[in-house]
């Protein structure tokens, strides 16, 4: 089982930058894929970026396309989302994933799951 803790969460306004980390307490970390999620009030968990065990394959939903950006650090078990001219409708608790396997974007192929982040996007 992987744990999982994110952080960098906070409130901003509209236009400004936010960066998740999320840290994780696994051996071989670098045979994850790690994806980033969100779920914003009455809406269900969906997809906002994954990246690939080595980084050689990266996505991200086309909401987000263009301003976030996903990178991990194998050294140090980590994962980051870099997001950039911030919206409201980015506004959400955001989840950091792990998956022992090939690269994916749904969410049930992640076993593993943070307890999540929250993001709040003024207007």
């Amino acid at each position: 089982q992987v744990q999982l803790v994110e952080s960098g969460g906070g409130v901003v306004q509209a236009g400004g930058s936010l960066r998740l980390s999320c840290v994780a307490s696994v051996r071989m970390f670098s045979v994850y894929t790690m994806g980033w999620f969100r779920q914003a009030p009455g809406k269900e968990r969906e997809f906002v970026s994954a990246i690939s065990w080595g980084g050689t394959s990266t996505g991200y939903a086309d909401s987000v396309k263009g301003r976030f950006t996903i990178s991990r650090d194998d050294a140090k078990n980590a994962v980051y989302l870099q997001m950039n001219s911030l919206k409201p409708e980015d506004t959400a608790v955001y989840y950091c994933a792990a998956r022992s396997g090939t690269y994916s974007t749904r969410v049930p192929d992640f076993g593993s799951w943070g307890q999540g982040t929250p993001v709040t996007v003024s207007s």
